[in-house]
């Protein structure tokens, strides 16, 4: 293994303390510790390097722009869309017969959207620096009207549910009763009376409202990966089990379509099979017929056109998307237009035959496609903004699969370097980068971040350890509670596969990865700390204990599935033992960590006691502290700020280049 190197920064950087005999370290939950040095953003000019340029820096990376999401409005005529200007997400609106987009909020950033039914104006959540706890807001169409519809409250985190078809009413869960549990309300806009129709227990959520504004069907969330559905009456309240199966299953990823008549919704669920299918409930008798089954996941469940002509859907294989459709007037399936490689987003309405299907892949980052149903047909309507780099040089992942040393098949996504970005002779270095979640997935969407090493020659490596979403319903299992340090291990099995596979050089390998994936840099570190030669962890856990007392109410409901009820003493006595800062001790190589103050997921605190406890061991631990976000970075500024520094500490661990601008090597 290549020996450690110490991070230097750069001299923009800010170092921010305070005498530690002068304010005590707080505790789980207090707030960030103003005694620890830690880096915070400064002003600093901003340095593209020039179009053209080969490797470019960084900066040209996280100035990609597309969309981030899509939503075709009732009527057809327009797309609402989220997009990243300032790097906090606004929202836009874009004819779908020609013209530009038009910009509709200028404020702090959305954190959602939704159309009204009468396709007249949007609803749309703010909430304040990365918080969680949203506002509702509606806006016209032409955005001269907007007004506040649902003030932020202190502890109410809220998911909104839908507009009623009057136009006057939204449906929305909110903890505002207690600070925990989700409860289901229904609010009229204009005279802000709202009123309990549910009140539930952890994490109830409203998910989709038939055509007729009766009904709402409502999940609760079992675990992180499934749920059990209900339909809820809107005016009595009266609920009505429609899946609750012994083995948990998940019936709400691939969305509702209902028909128009409200008395079928399509969606998806594996409840006992393996992978999500396309079923047809029947709202009046709960029956269900199997419409489409797969060996993948089916997501994105659409239901548009005249009399509900097509039926849409997308099947996630190995993380790149496949697009399918069928008419429904004869069963046949419908065209399939080509579309860049990646992952898909579909939207489309009744009475309109065309979807638009957004794509997110790993050089088209955010694109916009208008598909005609009936001629099979595909046109952009909105190009993504590569901010001057080259298309051409963008690398496509390929899906890899290894087995862990007790038989499991794992898999993930290798992206390796161009033989022009290379340096030497040998395999490329290798950063692996793990996913959130545990309940997520490594997908072949793009990443500006990942991009940018492999024209500095550094391969990446997206690992889908157990655990992961998206190869059936055992696999996500196989990390549940006492088998948490079963996927931690995953990762050195999977260093172990390519150490003798030769196409990276395992000796020369980094560890990263934000939130449950900070978490896995802690513990493969702790853990198993002869394998990796430095790790970045951003917002991850280190000690389970304190990190699910203190989690936000939404991961409180799943916690329990997924990692046991903290309150009991056996769980309290296995994460004392097993969380990664009791092992902590045996982390011996630097680890780059930071973390947004205003982060309700994970608490800062989780951070804050890795990099003393590195620091007092002697261990290079440098951190970047960010006031002004949450869960992860939104504002621009910020995200320019960290993945300068994150590339600087990448590149000095590799040793081969100063880190951030692509004209800068040493030898």
């Amino acid at each position: 293994m290549t020996p450690a190197r110490l991070f230097v920064l750069s001299a923009c950087t800010c170092w921010f303390f305070a005498s530690a005999a002068a304010i005590s370290q707080p505790g789980p939950g207090e707030g960030p510790d103003e005694s620890l040095e830690a880096i915070e953003p400064s002003q600093e000019p901003l340095d593209v390097g020039l179009a053209g340029e080969v490797p470019a820096d960084i900066a040209r990376y996280l100035l990609v722009q597309g969309i981030n999401a899509a939503q075709m409005s009732p009527t057809g005529d327009h797309l609402a869309i989220s997009r990243s200007i300032t790097g906090e997400p606004q929202l836009w609106l874009l004819p779908t017969t020609g013209g530009q987009a038009r910009q509709l909020t200028f404020g702090n950033g959305i954190t959602f959207f939704d159309w009204a039914p009468d396709g007249q104006s949007l609803i749309y959540g703010a909430d304040n620096a990365g918080n969680e706890q949203e506002a509702y807001f509606r806006i016209a169409l032409d955005g001269k009207s907007e007004a506040e519809i649902l003030p932020a409250q202190a502890g109410a985190f809220r998911v909104f549910g839908g507009v009623l078809p009057d136009n006057q009413r939204i449906v929305f869960a909110s903890t505002e009763r207690n600070g925990l549990d989700f409860d289901i309300y229904v609010r009229e806009i204009e005279t802000g009376e709202q009123r309990m129709v549910f009140e539930g227990k952890y994490a109830f959520w409203p998910r989709s409202i038939s055509p007729d504004g009766r009904y709402l069907l409502m999940t609760q969330s079992v675990g992180e990966d499934s749920n059990n559905l209900f339909l809820v009456n809107l005016e009595s309240g009266e609920t009505t089990t429609l899946s609750e199966p012994e083995r948990r299953a998940n019936t709400a990823d691939g969305g509702f379509a209902w028909s128009s008549d409200g008395k079928n919704v399509f969606h998806t669920s594996n409840e006992d099979r393996e992978f999500r299918a396309l079923i047809r409930r029947n709202i009046a008798d709960n029956t269900v017929e199997t419409v489409v089954e797969a060996d993948h996941d089916i997501d994105n469940v659409e239901l548009c056109g005249r009399e509900d002509r097509y039926l849409l859907w997308t099947t996630n294989e190995d993380g790149f998307f496949k697009l399918h459709g069928r008419d429904r007037r004869d069963g046949s399936s419908l065209d399939i237009p080509d579309l860049p490689d990646g992952v898909y987003n579909l939207s489309c309405r009744r009475d309109v035959s065309t979807a638009a299907v957004a794509v997110n892949g790993y050089n088209t980052p955010g694109e916009m496609y208008l598909w005609d149903l009936a001629e099979g047909t595909a046109s952009v309507r909105f190009e993504t903004n590569l901010a001057g780099l080259d298309a051409d040089r963008m690398v496509r992942p390929e899906s890899v699969r290894m087995k862990a040393r007790d038989g499991v098949t794992l898999q993930g996504l290798l992206y390796l370097p161009r033989d022009d970005a290379r340096r030497g002779d040998g395999p490329p270095p290798v950063v692996f980068n793990v996913h959130g979640g545990p309940t997520a997935q490594s997908l072949s969407g793009f990443s500006g971040s990942t991009q940018y090493l492999l024209n500095r020659g550094i391969a990446v490596f997206s690992p889908n350890i157990r655990g992961s979403t998206g190869f059936g319903h055992t696999y996500v299992t196989l990390d549940d509670r006492e088998k948490r340090l079963d996927s931690i291990r995953d990762l050195v099995d999977m260093l172990a596969f390519f150490r003798e596979d030769g196409r990276v050089d395992a000796d020369r390998a980094i560890v990263r990865g934000g939130s449950y994936g900070g978490y896995a840099v802690n513990a493969v570190l702790a853990n198993h700390p002869d394998s990796f030669m430095a790790g970045v962890s951003l917002f991850g856990v280190a000690d389970w204990v304190t990190g699910l007392e203190v989690a936000s109410p939404a991961l409180k409901a799943s916690d329990i599935i997924e990692y046991g009820d903290i309150q009991e003493e056996r769980w309290q006595e296995f994460y004392g033992k097993y969380s990664p800062i009791r092992q902590a001790d045996n982390i011996k190589v630097p680890v780059l960590y930071s973390h947004g103050v205003n982060d309700r997921r994970v608490e800062i605190y989780e951070t804050e006691v890795m990099v003393r406890t590195l620091r007092g061991n002697g261990i290079d631990a440098p951190y970047i502290r960010f006031r002004d976000e949450g869960h992860g970075w939104r504002k621009l500024d910020n995200r320019l700020f960290y993945g300068r520094r994150e590339a600087e500490f990448l590149e000095q661990q590799f040793g081969i280049g100063s880190g951030g601008n692509g004209n800068s090597d040493e030898s």
